[in-house]
């Protein structure tokens, strides 16, 4: 019986028999494209799965022949194209290493960032902010990320003060002008610039209670946020004078936003107070805040919140933050954290280092870990020193298989059923009624 053709098989060919050429990123595929290419770049240990050896080589050579596709494919005329070629190129940085790479094509990714940014729509802008975020990360500190900086840094403050503009595209340029000064700059007066320009957007939230004309209104309260949180990172990297000078015009000012309806709003404020009391402690050992008894029973009403109108999820977030941040507040002390990667570990023991490296994880997700094992940049920048350099005999020894894994999630999956059914089992409780 011969088989039926397949439908739609004349669709591929032109005139006379001949094969279209078809575009590899049309409007209507661009994203499906996109996702094709990049599924393996959000997971780095995804190349260093139990398999056949595989040509580094060559596997590096086909990525960058398909991050060069992605970096023409910025230019194109299809709006929805850009945006796809962006989120590609971001998957793609947050994942890998790739600073030759980028090195030779930084001036070709700073002008088509650039010009996202200015003749994009929303959406296409905040792909392209979180694109000059990560093209910093891997450029670290020097004088090429100067260059980017110095091209990109006008165009992210113009937007950012533009009220004609997006909120979410003036949200996304705020958290990248934060985090690219904090990366690259070596001039105070340009910290200090850019950090004006962020106090003025988040100041305006200071004014809620007071303002009936809607300029602080919900709809602009996540700009406010990340305003205040990418102020907030790059306090943590001014002189010590600066530093006082900040303190005195926002401690009293803060606690206004601790009464915010927005969750996020107050959990953003009370992690900036801890940080500015840990900060006004480093520098005054005698420092003394007048409105202590206020602020810390505002702190144990939300570390306490019972209201029933709010979701129970929302409530378990709020009182885990602020029960940290009244033991800041109260007794100077910091829950420390452990951040594993690959053989190596991270303590986070104070709130500039909480806030660091919250930033970052952010902006680079599951590539977080990955880039502090192998990135120079945020090793330096939480002391971790140089790359720890492990043969592949080590990894091959250090590595489970998945055979083993397998094993151990089955034994760990029986232990705690059988531990469950104990506890469910009625005729556990007969014994009781008599």
């Amino acid at each position: 019986m011969p088989k039926p053709k397949k439908r739609g098989s004349n669709h591929q060919r032109g005139a006379g028999g001949q094969p279209r050429n078809v575009q590899p990123f049309s409007d209507e595929d661009a994203s499906i494209e996109t996702m094709s290419h990049c599924s393996g770049f959000s997971d780095p240990a995804s190349f260093t799965e139990d398999g056949p050896e595989v040509d580094e080589e060559a596997t590096q050579e086909d990525l960058e022949y398909k991050l060069k596709g992605f970096i023409d494919l910025t230019l194109d005329k299809s709006a929805k194209t850009r945006q796809a070629a962006l989120e590609s190129l971001k998957s793609a940085f947050s994942s890998k290493i790739l600073y030759e790479f980028i090195m030779e094509r930084r001036m070709t990714l700073t002008d088509s960032i650039e010009r996202c940014i200015k003749k994009g729509k929303s959406d296409e802008q905040c792909a392209a902010a979180g694109l000059a975020c990560l093209l910093c990360v891997q450029m670290g500190s020097g004088i090429e990320s100067e260059e980017i900086f110095k091209t990109l840094g006008p165009v992210l403050k113009k937007i950012v003060c533009d009220g004609t503009a997006s909120i979410q595209a003036r949200q996304a340029c705020a958290t990248c002008l934060g985090i690219c000064c904090f990366i690259v700059t070596d001039d105070i007066t340009e910290l200090y610039s850019t950090m004006e320009c962020l106090e003025n957007i988040f100041t305006k939230a200071y004014q809620r209670d007071r303002d009936t004309n809607g300029v602080s209104s919900t709809h602009s309260t996540v700009l406010h946020i990340s305003a205040l949180l990418a102020w907030t990172l790059l306090l943590t990297i001014c002189p010590v004078n600066e530093v006082k000078k900040k303190i005195e015009t926002h401690l009293h000012k803060l606690p206004n936003l601790l009464s915010c309806d927005d969750l996020n709003m107050r959990i953003a404020a009370g992690e900036t107070l801890a940080l500015l009391f840990e900060l006004a402690r480093e520098t005054d050992a005698d420092f003394f805040y007048e409105d202590m008894d206020l602020l810390t029973e505002k702190l144990r009403a939300l570390a306490t919140d019972g209201n029933k109108h709010r979701a129970k999820v929302d409530k378990r977030k709020q009182r885990s933050v602020f029960r940290d941040v009244l033991r800041a507040v109260e007794e100077r002390d910091f829950p420390t954290e452990m951040v594993k990667f690959g053989p190596e570990r991270m303590y986070i023991d104070c709130w500039v280092k909480k806030q660091t490296y919250d930033t970052f994880k952010e902006i680079l997700g599951s590539g977080m870990q990955y880039h502090l094992q192998s990135n120079d940049f945020l090793r330096n920048v939480f002391e971790l020193g140089p790359p720890v350099m492990l043969d592949a005999a080590t990894l091959k020894t250090m590595k489970i298989s998945r055979f083993e894994r397998h094993l151990y999630n089955s034994a760990a999956f029986k232990a705690r059923t059988k531990a469950r059914s104990k506890c469910r089992d009625k005729r556990a409780d007969v014994g009781e009624f008599f």
